[in-house]
């Protein structure tokens, strides 16, 4: 006797597949009302976090799995964005200390094949 899977509607599927156009036309407006500076990064990101999101959730079935399971998958790569923004957020201190006790660098480099 052969065990069945779960099956899950698929208009589900269907539904999150439109989202995902209508996310990605958003996404791709952002380029085409020429956004500018932060505001333009931004709305990339979150756009791209949200296309990522419902891949993961829906097309990867993360949703319908256990808590524990979700943990495993998704916090290292949360770990690591949290340490990125950590890093990020450190490197503009260290440039601004650097730069106050050492001033300026007065090392010129050198280009390849110009002496």
């Amino acid at each position: 006797m052969a065990e069945e899977g779960q099956q899950h509607p698929l208009k589900v599927y269907y539904m999150i597949w439109i989202l995902l156009f209508v996310v990605s036309f958003f996404s791709y407006m952002v380029d085409y009302l020429q956004f500018e500076g932060m505001v333009r990064w931004t709305l990339i990101l979150v756009f791209m976090f949200v296309k990522a999101g419902f891949i993961i959730a829906i097309f990867m079935h993360m949703k319908w799995e256990r808590l524990a399971f979700k943990i495993a998958i998704l916090g290292p790569p949360v770990a690591i964005l949290v340490l990125i923004g950590l890093m990020s957020l450190e490197g503009d201190y260290v440039e601004g200390s650097r730069l106050a006790n050492y001033g300026e660098s007065t090392i010129e480099v050198e280009t390849p094949g110009h002496h």
